[in-house]
């Protein structure tokens, strides 16, 4: 992503501050980090913060960030936010993070810190800003989040199209994945997301055999996948930082019960109701319910124990969800996963899972491989 792309997110950020009453926004590394800077670090015991002052009346907010002295080079070479201070170890990064807040202003007033925040860190920004008061930053980048730009839509894509060919790759195996272990099987997953291009897996790839499938977060183990059982299949990797999440429900030799034929084309037949559903304007809630009806009229309402959806961007799990009562309207830019279910304790489960992407006028799917069963 260009420089300029992670510029404009902190100037919205700024705008956004504005509009939620807020005077300022503290981020560590995180997510939210990585959307306003395209700098990626795992959080550790020092003080790394990235402050974001509300813009002012000419509409330019000011970002600074306060970081380890052995990360400078690093930040400086990664980001385009012009002030970046450092402290080295043996300071003390609670004087240096006061400090940084003062000559923002920030000191007073309303701040949001970052949701996942250590709290060792929001106990420090407490003693550097005592005379604050304090909110989550959800409250002015989830909005912002939610709606993806150009380069956020063309890696998520991408990253669909891994997850695609690695579903042609699964059912090409056929008989021979029975007898192999649901781990091996997620291994096998794995090294095909990175075969076609993705990054790692984007969360513990699920694979659930027989009865395991009938746990909607099961993982995998070491149970033997058997003929004629459903095997659900939940898998993702990321490209640029963002992730694809689809589920295909497969056997991979002989026939199924009756019955899995039967919730099967039940979950197939509400996926593709709650896709229809997805436009610009429609409350997210009411993708769940075209979703839940169908499976409802099937006689598998009690069996689907999950909301339909969720946002997808650079969390896997993010705004909007497409849960009953959720009355906010799905805008362009937006991407969601459609993934309705129906378990059945002790015998198996049915999932099938795309994402898909809000347009001006409608929708698009970015997997579009067999949702069939064989």
């Amino acid at each position: 992503m260009t420089d300029d792309v992670h510029a404009d997110r902190r100037g919205r950020a700024a705008a956004r501050l504005r509009e939620v009453e807020a005077d300022g926004l503290v981020c560590f590394p995180s997510r939210n980090l990585r959307y306003l800077t395209g700098f990626d670090a795992e959080p550790s015991e020092r003080h790394l913060l990235l402050a974001v002052p509300a813009a002012g009346d000419d509409g330019d907010g000011a970002p600074a960030l306060l970081v380890p002295e052995l990360y400078e080079t690093r930040v400086r070479e990664e980001t385009t936010v012009a002030d970046v201070r450092t402290w080295a170890d043996g300071d003390d990064p609670v004087a240096a993070a006061r400090d940084l807040l003062a000559d923002r202003g920030l000191r007073g007033g309303r701040l949001l810190v970052d949701d996942t925040m250590w709290a060792t860190f929001a106990q420090d920004l407490r003693a550097a800003a005592p005379d604050a008061t304090w909110g989550l930053a959800s409250e002015a980048l989830a909005d912002l989040r939610a709606r993806k730009d150009d380069a956020e839509l063309a890696a998520l894509r991408e990253a669909a199209a891994a997850a695609d060919a690695t579903v042609r790759d699964l059912r090409d195996l056929g008989a021979d994945a029975v007898g192999m272990t649901e781990r091996e099987l997620a291994e096998r997953i794995a090294d095909r997301l990175a075969a076609h291009g993705g990054t790692g897996v984007a969360f513990e790839t699920i694979v659930g055999s027989g009865p395991n499938g009938a746990k909607p977060h099961h993982g995998h183990g070491d149970r033997e996948i058997r003929a004629g059982e459903p095997v659900v299949l939940d898998f993702g990797t990321r490209v640029d930082g963002y992730p694809s999440d689809q589920t295909r429900t497969l056997v991979f030799d002989g026939d199924p019960p009756a019955e899995y034929e039967r919730v099967h084309e039940a979950v197939r037949e509400a996926q593709a109701a709650a896709v229809d559903a997805v436009e610009p304007g429609v409350a997210a809630g009411a993708v769940d319910r075209a979703a839940r009806e169908v499976i409802e009229a099937a006689g598998y309402g009690d069996a689907f124990v999950h909301r339909t959806g969720h946002g997808v961007g650079l969390d896997v799990h993010e705004e909007p969800y497409l849960v009953a009562g959720n009355d906010r309207e799905l805008e362009p830019g937006t991407v969601v996963s459609v993934e309705p279910g129906v378990y059945l304790d002790g015998r198996f489960g049915c999932r099938i899972e795309d994402l898909v992407a809000v347009t001006a006028d409608g929708r698009e799917r970015l997997n579009d491989t067999d949702r069939g069963w064989r």
